[in-house]
C-alpha cells in the first residue's frame, strides 16, 4: 500500500476517535484536548491533499487561538456537568442520523477521489500556489456563497450572545442615554457652611 495512503488512514481513525471522545468524555476540559486531537489530526490530512494553506489556518486559528479560549473558560467556570448532559440521549436519535448522513457523504466523495487516476489530472505549473488559487475561488466563483456564510456566522454570532445575556438583579447597570442627558446641577451640589474658628491652644 502506498505510504500516503496508510498515513491518510491513519489520520482518519485518529481523527474519528478523538470527534468521538469529544462527546463521550466526561470531563469537558478532556473533551477540549480531544478536539484538539481532532484539528490536529484533519490538518495532517489537509497537509496529504496538499492544503498548507488550510492547514496551517486550522492549527493557527482554532487550535492556537479559539481552544486555547474554551480551555480557559471552560476551566474557569463552574459546570455543572449533570445539567449539560440532562439532554443528551433526548438528542442521540437526532445525532446519529446527522452523522450517518455525513459519514455517506464523505464516503461519497472519498471513494469518487480514489477512483481517480494520477495519470488523468492535469499537471500544475512550477509556480503554482494554492493558496492564491482558494482566493481567487472564493471572491469569484463562490463569493455570494462566501459572503452568505459570513452572514449566517455574524447572526449566529449575535443570536449566541443574545441567549447569554441575563441581567442579573444584583448587578449595576448604567444607562448610557440617561448619563450623557445628565447636567451639572443634577449630580453637584454646593454647600455653604460657616467658618469655625481655629483653636489656636491644639497644635
Amino acid at each position: 500500500m502506498d505510504p500516503r495512503a496508510v498515513l491518510f488512514y491513519l489520520f482518519s481513525v485518529v481523527t474519528v476517535f478523538a470527534a468521538l471522545r469529544v462527546i463521550t468524555a466526561r470531563n469537558p476540559v478532556h473533551s477540549a484536548l480531544f478536539l484538539v486531537l481532532t484539528f490536529c489530526s484533519a490538518a495532517c490530512i489537509w497537509i496529504l491533499l496538499k492544503a498548507e494553506f488550510l492547514a496551517i489556518t486550522l492549527v493557527l486559528v482554532y487550535v492556537g487561538a479559539v481552544m486555547v479560549l474554551f480551555l480557559f473558560v471552560v476551566m474557569m467556570l463552574d459546570i455543572n456537568l449533570d445539567q449539560v448532559r440532562q439532554g443528551f440521549w433526548r438528542n442521540l436519535p437526532v445525532a446519529l442520523l446527522v452523522g450517518v448522513v455525513v459519514v455517506i457523504e464523505l464516503a461519497m466523495v472519498l471513494m469518487t477521489s480514489f477512483r481517480v487516476r494520477q495519470s488523468d489530472v492535469p499537471p500544475l505549473p512550477a509556480d503554482y500556489s494554492n493558496t492564491k488559487a482558494l482566493g481567487r475561488l472564493i471572491y469569484t466563483e463562490y463569493v455570494y456563497a462566501f459572503e452568505i456564510a459570513a452572514v449566517l456566522l455574524l447572526v449566529a454570532m449575535v443570536a449566541a450572545i443574545a441567549l447569554t445575556l441575563r441581567r442579573r438583579k444584583d448587578a449595576r447597570y448604567t444607562d448610557p442615554a440617561r448619563a450623557v442627558r445628565t447636567r451639572r446641577d443634577e449630580r453637584v451640589r454646593l454647600v455653604r457652611m460657616p467658618a469655625q474658628p481655629r483653636d489656636r491652644s491644639q497644635p
